[in-house]
């Protein structure tokens, strides 16, 4: 009884007649919080000297190293309308199935046939290049004969030239002849003339010598005359010969210039040809974008464009493809303060959202449902929000991450740093201390050299 009223009934009654009130007496209850709470103290104070794990707890996402190997979009390279879709969301897709087959918007694409006539300008440009090369064949025959023709003629004014030539000088002697035969007829008419005073010679005698001169006087006349004919036709010759040679330079020319009018027009042809070929080229390459295929193998995850009759420009986005295969891997985020204490290979504890787990990050060993991994890469410069990206990848040599982990599951990281008892970890969070890492430096054998003696 509690005792709590004012009347007391403790003289009316005989507690010791009842058992109860006995073993209430002999039972000490006011030692028994003493005890527990000096039994709870001892633990504590052992547990303060208990190791404990430092680590870096951070938040991230899984994702994959390989760009190859993440969600991509699938676009069109070209402008169409949605004709026909072939997949749905959710559906597996090889590489290379169609997904979507589209139709052409623009005008300048809308012949069927664009193709094939296409195909018959090339034809037809094609030939338009062979019939200026056999122009060019046949102009350079023509310079050629021209060459020979120009050749031959220089030939035949050359010999001309020379029997010239040989006509003058043999005119020339001849007119000496005349001259020396007129000089000795005047020399014989005037010894005539002297004898004939002297009444030794007749008047026929004389009359006959003075004939004499004339007939030899006019032969020197008449050589001279030819003399000065040849002369004029040397001067001919050598005017014929210049004229042909302008007139065939003409000629030459002119053949070359039309075979350079041929060569250019060639060219054009060959330019024309290659461009039209290369829009063959773009028009039956561009006839295989209408059917969309996929990249790779992998699932449809998301279709962007929707309705039929849809108009698409090159570039936008149609649907969006997540590859089957993919090596996992996690991206986390962690504090510039925390940088210099990480470095590839070091552990890491992994909670990935969906699995259910219990978590001691200072005792990883005592830790369940959680898994391993090992950093592989670490950013050199910072993202755009603060802080510096931590890659992670599976720890192959123990336990393997969960075959149903999907690329963007939430996971919650914990690297594992420096070995600290409890009490220092406490104290540490307290004060908002980072976290210490003490690397093993091994200490280098330095071998001495013996000092150098004195040379006295």
């Amino acid at each position: 009884m509690l005792n709590i009223s004012e009347n007391s009934i403790n003289q009316y009654v005989n507690v010791e007649r009842f058992g109860a009130f006995k073993v209430l007496k002999k039972s000490n209850f006011h030692r028994i919080p003493l005890f527990f709470g000096l039994v709870i103290l001892v633990v504590f104070l052992i547990s303060l000297f208990l190791p404990w794990t430092q680590n870096i707890m951070a938040k991230g996402y899984v994702t994959t190293r390989s760009p190859e190997q993440r969600p991509q979009s699938i676009q069109s390279v070209i402008s169409g309308k949605l004709e026909k879709w072939y997949v749905r969301e959710g559906d597996f897709v090889n590489a290379g199935d169609t997904i979507v087959y589209i139709s052409e918007i623009k005008s300048e694409y809308f012949d069927p046939d664009l193709v094939s006539r296409t195909a018959e300008q090339v034809q037809a440009k094609s030939q338009s290049v062979q019939s200026y090369e056999d122009k060019m064949i046949a102009l350079e025959n023509q310079f050629r004969a021209l060459k020979d023709g120009l050749l031959l003629k220089q030939q035949q004014i050359t010999n001309k030239l020379q029997q010239a030539r040989n006509k003058i000088q043999m005119d020339s002697i001849d007119l000496v002849a005349y001259q020396a035969n007129l000089e000795i007829a005047r020399n014989q008419q005037d010894r005539t003339k002297e004898l004939y005073d002297k009444g030794l010679k007749s008047l026929s005698e004389l009359q006959e010598k003075q004939w004499k001169v004339q007939e030899v006087q006019a032969k020197v006349t008449v050589q001279e005359n030819k003399l000065l004919n040849q002369k004029n036709e040397l001067l001919n010759l050598k005017i014929e010969l210049s004229a042909v040679e302008r007139e065939y330079a003409d000629k030459l020319a002119k053949s070359q210039s039309e075979r350079q009018s041929a060569m250019s027009g060639k060219l054009e042809a060959v330019a024309a040809t290659s461009k039209l070929r290369n829009q063959l080229s773009n028009y039956s390459y561009r006839q295989q974008f209408y059917f969309i295929t996929a990249p790779q193998s992998g699932y449809i995850t998301k279709t962007i464009k929707k309705g039929v009759g849809e108009i698409v420009k090159e570039g936008s986005d149609i649907a969006t493809i997540m590859p089957a295969v993919y090596d996992l891997a996690v991206e986390v985020y962690v504090k510039p303060q925390d940088l210099p204490l990480l470095k590839p290979g070091d552990d890491v504890r992994l909670r990935f959202d969906g699995w259910p787990a219990i978590v001691i990050s200072g005792w990883p060993e005592a830790s369940t449902g959680i898994f391993d991994g090992e950093i592989t890469a670490i950013d050199q410069f910072i993202s755009d929000n603060g802080y510096y990206r931590v890659l992670i990848i599976p720890e192959k040599s123990r336990k393997d991450w969960p075959e149903q982990l999907r690329f963007g599951t939430g996971v919650n990281t914990f690297m594992l740093l420096n070995e600290v008892p409890l009490w220092y970890e406490v104290w540490r969070q307290l004060n908002g201390f980072p976290p210490d890492f003490y690397g093993v430096k091994e200490k280098d054998d330095v071998k001495l050299k013996a000092p150098l003696k004195s040379v006295k």
